[in-house]
Protein backbone atom coordinates (compact mmCIF):
# COMPACT_ATOMS: atom_id res chain seq x y z
CA UNK A 1 0.00 0.00 0.00
CA UNK A 2 1.58 3.64 -1.10
CA UNK A 3 2.52 5.78 2.21
CA UNK A 4 0.48 8.67 2.82
CA UNK A 5 3.41 11.00 2.37
CA UNK A 6 4.67 13.73 0.09
CA UNK A 7 8.69 13.31 -0.77
CA UNK A 8 10.14 16.55 -1.22
CA UNK A 9 13.91 17.10 -2.70
CA UNK A 10 15.16 20.25 -2.00
CA UNK A 11 17.37 20.45 -4.82
CA UNK A 12 19.29 23.50 -3.05
CA UNK A 13 20.78 21.07 -0.90
CA UNK A 14 20.15 17.70 -1.65
CA UNK A 15 18.43 16.62 1.21
CA UNK A 16 15.25 14.94 1.21
CA UNK A 17 11.67 15.23 3.54
CA UNK A 18 8.99 13.41 4.20
CA UNK A 19 5.86 15.66 4.63
CA UNK A 20 2.49 13.99 5.97
CA UNK A 21 -0.98 13.90 3.67
CA UNK A 22 -4.32 13.98 5.62
CA UNK A 23 -7.29 14.76 4.18
CA UNK A 24 -5.51 15.22 0.83
CA UNK A 25 -3.73 18.05 1.95
CA UNK A 26 -0.27 18.50 3.99
CA UNK A 27 0.29 20.82 6.58
CA UNK A 28 1.88 24.16 5.64
CA UNK A 29 3.92 24.58 8.91
CA UNK A 30 5.63 21.10 7.76
CA UNK A 31 7.25 23.00 4.45
CA UNK A 32 9.27 24.81 7.43
CA UNK A 33 11.45 22.36 8.16
CA UNK A 34 12.82 22.51 4.26
CA UNK A 35 15.61 25.32 4.89
CA UNK A 36 19.06 26.26 3.67
CA UNK A 37 19.70 28.63 6.94
CA UNK A 38 18.39 28.13 10.16
CA UNK A 39 16.00 31.19 10.09
CA UNK A 40 14.63 30.53 6.09
CA UNK A 41 12.58 27.89 6.46
CA UNK A 42 10.05 27.55 3.56
CA UNK A 43 6.87 29.13 3.00
CA UNK A 44 4.15 28.53 0.54
CA UNK A 45 2.77 31.45 -1.60
CA UNK A 46 -0.77 31.53 -2.26
CA UNK A 47 -2.66 34.87 -3.25
CA UNK A 48 -6.22 34.86 -2.72
CA UNK A 49 -5.49 31.25 -1.42
CA UNK A 50 -6.29 29.89 -4.60
CA UNK A 51 -5.34 26.15 -3.13
CA UNK A 52 -4.80 26.91 0.48
CA UNK A 53 -7.39 25.58 2.66
CA UNK A 54 -7.29 27.72 6.10
CA UNK A 55 -9.75 24.58 8.08
CA UNK A 56 -11.35 22.01 7.95
CA UNK A 57 -15.20 22.27 8.50
CA UNK A 58 -18.09 19.80 8.21
CA UNK A 59 -20.47 22.44 6.70
CA UNK A 60 -20.70 22.64 3.45
CA UNK A 61 -19.27 20.68 0.50
CA UNK A 62 -18.77 21.95 -2.89
CA UNK A 63 -17.52 19.81 -6.05
CA UNK A 64 -16.98 22.32 -8.77
CA UNK A 65 -16.12 20.40 -11.91
CA UNK A 66 -19.49 17.95 -10.87
CA UNK A 67 -21.67 21.05 -10.30
CA UNK A 68 -22.88 19.34 -6.67
CA UNK A 69 -23.31 21.73 -3.88
CA UNK A 70 -24.61 20.03 -0.03
CA UNK A 71 -24.68 21.70 3.41
CA UNK A 72 -24.30 18.93 5.91
CA UNK A 73 -24.25 16.28 3.34
CA UNK A 74 -28.06 17.22 2.35
CA UNK A 75 -28.23 18.45 -1.82
CA UNK A 76 -29.25 21.90 -2.12
CA UNK A 77 -31.68 20.64 -5.01
CA UNK A 78 -33.64 18.98 -2.60
CA UNK A 79 -33.57 21.73 0.51
CA UNK A 80 -34.78 23.83 -2.15
CA UNK A 81 -37.73 22.27 -3.11
CA UNK A 82 -39.02 20.53 0.85
CA UNK A 83 -37.19 23.21 3.19
CA UNK A 84 -37.51 26.40 4.10
CA UNK A 85 -35.07 28.80 5.31
CA UNK A 86 -35.66 28.65 8.60
CA UNK A 87 -35.34 24.98 8.90
CA UNK A 88 -31.80 25.09 6.62
CA UNK A 89 -30.16 27.97 9.06
CA UNK A 90 -31.33 25.41 12.12
CA UNK A 91 -29.25 22.79 9.92
CA UNK A 92 -26.33 24.48 8.92
CA UNK A 93 -26.19 25.42 12.38
CA UNK A 94 -27.03 22.15 14.69
CA UNK A 95 -25.65 19.58 11.44
CA UNK A 96 -28.80 18.14 11.58
CA UNK A 97 -32.57 18.75 10.54
CA UNK A 98 -35.06 19.43 13.12
CA UNK A 99 -37.55 17.71 14.55
CA UNK A 100 -41.21 19.16 14.73
CA UNK A 101 -40.61 20.12 18.33
CA UNK A 102 -37.07 21.44 17.71
CA UNK A 103 -38.22 23.51 14.65
CA UNK A 104 -41.01 24.75 16.25
CA UNK A 105 -38.57 26.26 19.18
CA UNK A 106 -36.35 27.73 16.81
CA UNK A 107 -38.70 29.44 14.91
CA UNK A 108 -40.34 31.27 18.35
CA UNK A 109 -36.91 31.83 19.26
CA UNK A 110 -35.99 33.68 15.80
CA UNK A 111 -39.30 35.15 15.39
CA UNK A 112 -39.54 37.13 19.14
CA UNK A 113 -36.32 38.54 18.55
CA UNK A 114 -36.99 40.50 15.24
CA UNK A 115 -37.37 43.67 17.18
CA UNK A 116 -34.36 46.20 17.30
CA UNK A 117 -33.99 48.83 20.33
CA UNK A 118 -34.94 52.25 19.56
CA UNK A 119 -32.02 53.81 19.77
CA UNK A 120 -30.74 51.74 16.48
CA UNK A 121 -33.53 53.26 14.37
CA UNK A 122 -32.47 56.90 15.39
CA UNK A 123 -28.80 55.62 14.23
CA UNK A 124 -30.21 54.94 11.06
CA UNK A 125 -32.58 58.17 10.82
CA UNK A 126 -28.89 59.56 11.49
CA UNK A 127 -27.83 58.50 7.63
CA UNK A 128 -28.18 60.33 4.76
CA UNK A 129 -31.27 60.13 1.98
CA UNK A 130 -28.94 58.65 -0.19
CA UNK A 131 -26.85 56.49 2.02
CA UNK A 132 -26.06 52.92 0.28
CA UNK A 133 -28.38 49.89 2.53
CA UNK A 134 -25.42 47.75 2.59
CA UNK A 135 -23.22 50.80 4.55
CA UNK A 136 -26.24 50.75 6.66
CA UNK A 137 -26.67 47.47 7.57
CA UNK A 138 -22.97 47.25 8.43
CA UNK A 139 -22.95 49.81 10.97
CA UNK A 140 -26.33 48.93 12.49
CA UNK A 141 -24.85 45.75 12.83
CA UNK A 142 -21.73 46.50 14.26
CA UNK A 143 -23.61 48.27 16.75
CA UNK A 144 -25.92 45.86 18.13
CA UNK A 145 -22.57 44.75 20.13
CA UNK A 146 -22.82 47.62 22.44
CA UNK A 147 -26.39 46.47 23.22
CA UNK A 148 -25.56 42.97 23.90
CA UNK A 149 -22.32 43.20 26.21
CA UNK A 150 -23.04 39.67 26.98
CA UNK A 151 -21.95 38.98 23.97
CA UNK A 152 -18.63 39.13 24.51
CA UNK A 153 -18.88 35.70 26.03
CA UNK A 154 -18.25 33.62 22.91
CA UNK A 155 -17.16 30.55 25.17
CA UNK A 156 -20.70 30.30 26.51
CA UNK A 157 -22.61 28.07 24.86
CA UNK A 158 -25.75 29.93 25.78
CA UNK A 159 -24.68 33.56 25.09
CA UNK A 160 -23.72 32.08 21.81
CA UNK A 161 -27.37 30.73 21.42
CA UNK A 162 -29.18 33.82 22.08
CA UNK A 163 -26.85 36.29 19.54
CA UNK A 164 -27.80 33.59 16.91
CA UNK A 165 -31.43 33.99 17.65
CA UNK A 166 -30.36 37.91 17.59
CA UNK A 167 -28.55 38.03 14.44
CA UNK A 168 -30.54 36.31 12.20
CA UNK A 169 -33.94 37.52 13.10
CA UNK A 170 -32.63 41.25 13.52
CA UNK A 171 -30.76 41.55 10.35
CA UNK A 172 -34.21 41.56 7.80
CA UNK A 173 -35.84 43.95 10.51
CA UNK A 174 -32.08 45.75 9.78
CA UNK A 175 -32.33 46.15 5.80
CA UNK A 176 -35.93 46.45 6.27
CA UNK A 177 -35.53 49.97 8.17
CA UNK A 178 -32.11 50.69 5.81
CA UNK A 179 -34.47 50.06 2.61
CA UNK A 180 -37.38 52.10 3.48
CA UNK A 181 -35.03 55.22 5.15
CA UNK A 182 -34.04 55.41 1.85
CA UNK A 183 -37.41 56.52 0.62
CA UNK A 184 -38.26 58.30 2.95
CA UNK A 185 -40.97 55.71 4.37
CA UNK A 186 -41.77 55.15 7.51
CA UNK A 187 -40.52 52.01 9.58
CA UNK A 188 -42.99 48.84 9.27
CA UNK A 189 -41.88 47.14 12.11
CA UNK A 190 -41.78 43.52 12.08
CA UNK A 191 -45.35 41.40 12.09
CA UNK A 192 -45.02 37.66 14.43
CA UNK A 193 -47.77 36.18 12.64
CA UNK A 194 -45.70 36.25 9.37
CA UNK A 195 -43.53 33.61 8.40
CA UNK A 196 -39.89 34.40 8.03
CA UNK A 197 -39.57 35.85 4.51
CA UNK A 198 -43.18 37.00 4.67
CA UNK A 199 -42.35 38.85 7.44
CA UNK A 200 -39.02 40.28 6.09
CA UNK A 201 -41.85 41.83 2.57
CA UNK A 202 -43.73 43.29 5.28
CA UNK A 203 -41.10 45.18 6.14
CA UNK A 204 -40.23 46.12 3.10
CA UNK A 205 -43.21 46.73 1.30
CA UNK A 206 -46.09 47.32 3.59
CA UNK A 207 -48.45 50.65 3.16
CA UNK A 208 -51.08 52.07 4.31
CA UNK A 209 -52.99 48.64 5.04
CA UNK A 210 -53.68 47.22 8.50
CA UNK A 211 -52.30 43.99 8.30
CA UNK A 212 -49.80 43.13 5.12
CA UNK A 213 -50.21 39.67 3.12
CA UNK A 214 -47.58 38.68 1.77
CA UNK A 215 -48.00 37.48 -1.98
CA UNK A 216 -47.41 33.29 -1.44
CA UNK A 217 -45.46 33.09 -4.59
CA UNK A 218 -42.82 35.99 -3.80
CA UNK A 219 -42.86 34.75 0.04
CA UNK A 220 -41.64 30.93 -1.31
CA UNK A 221 -39.21 32.39 -4.02
CA UNK A 222 -37.77 34.44 -1.30
CA UNK A 223 -37.51 31.38 0.61
CA UNK A 224 -36.16 29.40 -1.83
CA UNK A 225 -33.19 32.29 -2.91
CA UNK A 226 -32.20 32.72 1.02
CA UNK A 227 -31.77 29.24 1.27
CA UNK A 228 -29.29 29.18 -1.89
CA UNK A 229 -27.34 32.02 -0.28
CA UNK A 230 -27.10 30.63 3.27
CA UNK A 231 -23.96 29.20 2.79
CA UNK A 232 -21.33 28.34 0.62
CA UNK A 233 -18.30 27.01 1.81
CA UNK A 234 -15.35 29.61 2.22
CA UNK A 235 -15.69 32.37 0.45
CA UNK A 236 -14.70 36.27 0.91
CA UNK A 237 -17.22 36.91 3.48
CA UNK A 238 -16.89 34.30 5.10
CA UNK A 239 -13.22 34.22 5.33
CA UNK A 240 -13.60 37.43 6.92
CA UNK A 241 -16.02 36.41 9.39
CA UNK A 242 -13.50 33.60 10.36
CA UNK A 243 -10.75 35.80 10.43
CA UNK A 244 -12.46 38.42 12.18
CA UNK A 245 -13.72 35.86 14.60
CA UNK A 246 -10.28 34.48 14.91
CA UNK A 247 -9.77 37.64 17.36
CA UNK A 248 -11.99 36.59 19.63
CA UNK A 249 -13.88 39.57 18.99
CA UNK A 250 -18.06 39.39 19.79
CA UNK A 251 -19.98 38.33 16.91
CA UNK A 252 -21.63 40.87 15.94
CA UNK A 253 -18.44 42.52 15.11
CA UNK A 254 -17.32 39.81 13.38
CA UNK A 255 -21.04 39.35 11.21
CA UNK A 256 -20.23 43.48 10.28
CA UNK A 257 -17.22 42.30 9.12
CA UNK A 258 -17.79 39.89 7.09
CA UNK A 259 -20.96 42.06 5.97
CA UNK A 260 -18.38 44.84 4.80
CA UNK A 261 -16.51 41.73 3.04
CA UNK A 262 -19.64 40.90 0.98
CA UNK A 263 -20.36 44.71 -0.10
CA UNK A 264 -18.02 44.73 -2.58
CA UNK A 265 -18.50 43.92 -6.40
CA UNK A 266 -16.91 40.63 -6.98
CA UNK A 267 -18.54 39.49 -4.27
CA UNK A 268 -22.00 40.51 -2.64
CA UNK A 269 -22.34 42.65 -5.89
CA UNK A 270 -21.98 40.05 -8.48
CA UNK A 271 -25.97 40.38 -9.68
CA UNK A 272 -26.21 44.10 -9.73
CA UNK A 273 -22.93 43.61 -11.96
CA UNK A 274 -25.07 41.76 -14.50
CA UNK A 275 -27.98 43.93 -14.95
CA UNK A 276 -25.77 46.54 -15.91
CA UNK A 277 -24.53 44.43 -18.22
CA UNK A 278 -27.77 43.53 -19.39
CA UNK A 279 -29.12 47.02 -19.32
CA UNK A 280 -25.85 48.40 -21.16
CA UNK A 281 -26.54 45.49 -24.11
CA UNK A 282 -29.64 46.96 -24.53
CA UNK A 283 -31.77 44.25 -26.66
CA UNK A 284 -31.64 40.77 -27.69
CA UNK A 285 -30.25 41.84 -31.44
CA UNK A 286 -27.19 43.18 -29.76
CA UNK A 287 -26.12 40.10 -27.73
CA UNK A 288 -23.78 38.51 -30.67
CA UNK A 289 -22.41 42.41 -31.02
CA UNK A 290 -21.40 42.03 -27.05
CA UNK A 291 -20.20 38.81 -27.44
CA UNK A 292 -17.81 39.26 -29.87
CA UNK A 293 -15.99 41.77 -27.94
CA UNK A 294 -15.76 39.88 -24.31
CA UNK A 295 -14.15 37.16 -26.95
CA UNK A 296 -12.25 40.13 -28.12
CA UNK A 297 -11.15 41.18 -24.63
CA UNK A 298 -13.16 43.90 -24.98
CA UNK A 299 -15.60 43.67 -21.69
CA UNK A 300 -16.71 41.19 -19.45
CA UNK A 301 -19.66 38.02 -19.57
CA UNK A 302 -20.86 38.78 -15.94
CA UNK A 303 -22.94 36.07 -14.49
CA UNK A 304 -20.99 33.30 -15.92
CA UNK A 305 -17.72 31.37 -14.31
CA UNK A 306 -17.22 31.09 -10.94
CA UNK A 307 -14.11 30.18 -8.57
CA UNK A 308 -15.36 27.25 -7.79
CA UNK A 309 -17.48 26.07 -10.04
CA UNK A 310 -16.03 24.19 -13.30
CA UNK A 311 -19.31 23.11 -14.23
CA UNK A 312 -23.24 24.25 -14.33
CA UNK A 313 -23.73 26.07 -10.88
CA UNK A 314 -26.79 23.85 -9.02
CA UNK A 315 -27.54 27.32 -7.76
CA UNK A 316 -29.01 28.63 -11.04
CA UNK A 317 -30.52 26.15 -12.38
CA UNK A 318 -33.20 26.43 -9.11
CA UNK A 319 -33.02 30.21 -9.36
CA UNK A 320 -34.01 30.37 -13.10
CA UNK A 321 -37.27 28.20 -12.42
CA UNK A 322 -37.66 30.46 -9.45
CA UNK A 323 -37.54 33.51 -11.83
CA UNK A 324 -40.38 31.67 -14.15
CA UNK A 325 -42.66 31.64 -10.61
CA UNK A 326 -42.06 35.00 -10.36
CA UNK A 327 -42.76 36.86 -13.52
CA UNK A 328 -45.94 35.33 -14.11
CA UNK A 329 -46.74 37.24 -10.57
CA UNK A 330 -44.89 40.45 -11.57
CA UNK A 331 -44.74 40.70 -14.97
CA UNK A 332 -41.70 39.40 -17.04
CA UNK A 333 -38.33 41.29 -16.45
CA UNK A 334 -37.60 43.21 -20.21
CA UNK A 335 -34.01 41.83 -19.60
CA UNK A 336 -35.37 38.55 -19.55
CA UNK A 337 -34.86 37.75 -23.64
CA UNK A 338 -31.62 39.23 -23.23
CA UNK A 339 -30.40 36.75 -20.57
CA UNK A 340 -31.51 34.22 -22.31
CA UNK A 341 -29.81 35.01 -25.45
CA UNK A 342 -26.61 35.51 -23.58
CA UNK A 343 -27.06 32.39 -21.81
CA UNK A 344 -28.17 30.40 -25.38
CA UNK A 345 -24.98 31.50 -27.17
CA UNK A 346 -22.45 31.44 -24.51
CA UNK A 347 -23.53 27.96 -23.87
CA UNK A 348 -23.03 26.65 -27.56
CA UNK A 349 -20.20 28.67 -28.17
CA UNK A 350 -16.73 26.99 -28.46
CA UNK A 351 -14.71 29.74 -26.34
CA UNK A 352 -17.03 29.73 -23.25
CA UNK A 353 -17.55 26.24 -23.28
CA UNK A 354 -13.82 25.80 -23.58
CA UNK A 355 -13.13 27.68 -20.21
CA UNK A 356 -15.82 25.84 -18.40
CA UNK A 357 -17.96 29.42 -18.45
CA UNK A 358 -21.38 28.26 -17.65
CA UNK A 359 -24.20 30.67 -15.37
CA UNK A 360 -23.85 31.18 -12.25
CA UNK A 361 -26.32 31.75 -9.22
CA UNK A 362 -25.82 35.85 -9.86
CA UNK A 363 -26.76 35.55 -13.16
CA UNK A 364 -30.85 34.91 -12.39
CA UNK A 365 -31.11 36.34 -9.37
CA UNK A 366 -30.76 40.00 -9.82
CA UNK A 367 -33.59 40.14 -12.24
CA UNK A 368 -36.04 38.17 -9.61
CA UNK A 369 -35.22 41.02 -7.35
CA UNK A 370 -35.43 43.89 -9.79
CA UNK A 371 -38.85 42.40 -10.68
CA UNK A 372 -40.23 41.91 -6.98
CA UNK A 373 -39.48 45.71 -6.92
CA UNK A 374 -36.04 46.11 -5.39
CA UNK A 375 -33.31 48.57 -6.76
CA UNK A 376 -29.94 47.30 -7.20
CA UNK A 377 -28.72 48.77 -3.84
CA UNK A 378 -30.61 46.55 -2.03
CA UNK A 379 -29.17 43.25 -3.51
CA UNK A 380 -26.00 42.55 -1.11
CA UNK A 381 -28.42 43.30 1.73
CA UNK A 382 -30.30 40.44 0.09
CA UNK A 383 -27.59 38.21 -0.12
CA UNK A 384 -26.82 39.34 3.73
CA UNK A 385 -29.75 38.70 5.57
CA UNK A 386 -29.51 34.50 4.51
CA UNK A 387 -25.84 34.20 4.65
CA UNK A 388 -25.99 35.37 8.48
CA UNK A 389 -26.69 31.52 9.31
CA UNK A 390 -23.92 30.10 7.58
CA UNK A 391 -21.36 33.21 8.51
CA UNK A 392 -22.41 32.18 12.50
CA UNK A 393 -22.40 28.21 11.82
CA UNK A 394 -18.63 28.95 10.47
CA UNK A 395 -17.79 30.90 13.36
CA UNK A 396 -18.86 28.60 15.79
CA UNK A 397 -16.96 25.92 14.17
CA UNK A 398 -13.59 27.93 14.11
CA UNK A 399 -14.28 28.46 17.39
CA UNK A 400 -14.17 24.86 18.85
CA UNK A 401 -11.79 24.12 16.47
CA UNK A 402 -8.75 23.41 18.78
CA UNK A 403 -6.24 23.44 15.52
CA UNK A 404 -7.34 26.86 15.07
CA UNK A 405 -5.37 29.92 16.08
CA UNK A 406 -5.41 33.97 15.65
CA UNK A 407 -5.25 34.63 11.94
CA UNK A 408 -2.06 36.00 11.04
CA UNK A 409 -0.36 34.78 7.44
CA UNK A 410 2.82 35.22 6.70
CA UNK A 411 4.36 37.62 4.09
CA UNK A 412 7.15 37.33 1.57
CA UNK A 413 8.96 40.72 2.20
CA UNK A 414 10.57 41.86 -1.17
CA UNK A 415 11.42 45.68 0.41
CA UNK A 416 15.06 47.33 1.24
CA UNK A 417 17.17 46.02 3.16
CA UNK A 418 18.49 47.94 6.22
CA UNK A 419 18.81 51.38 5.83
CA UNK A 420 20.53 54.05 8.10
CA UNK A 421 18.17 57.79 8.68
CA UNK A 422 19.27 60.50 6.57
CA UNK A 423 18.25 63.82 8.23
CA UNK A 424 16.20 65.87 5.87
CA UNK A 425 19.16 68.08 5.06
CA UNK A 426 21.03 65.43 3.16
CA UNK A 427 18.24 63.76 1.19
CA UNK A 428 18.34 64.06 -2.50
Amino acid sequence: MASETLTIIDNRTGKKYEVPIRNGAIKATDLFQIKVAEDDGLVSYDPGFMNTASCQSKITYIDGDKGILRYRGYPIEQLAEKSNYLETAYLILHGELPTQSQLADWTHHITYHSIIHENIKELIDGFHYDAHPMGILVSTVAALSTFYPGAKKIFDPQSRRDQTYRLISKMPTLAGFAYRHSLGLPYSYPDNDLSYTGNFLNMLFKMTELKYKPNPVLERALDVLFILHADHEQNCSTNAMRGVGSSQVDPYSAVAAAAAALYGPLHGGANEAVLRMLMAIGSKAKVPEFIKKVKGGEGRLMGFGHRVYKNYDPRATIIKQIADQVFEVKGRNPLLDIALELERIALEDGYFIQRKLYPNVDFYSGLIYQSMGLPMDMFPVLFAIPRTSGWIAQWEEMLTDADQKLARPKQIYLGAETRDYVPMEKRK
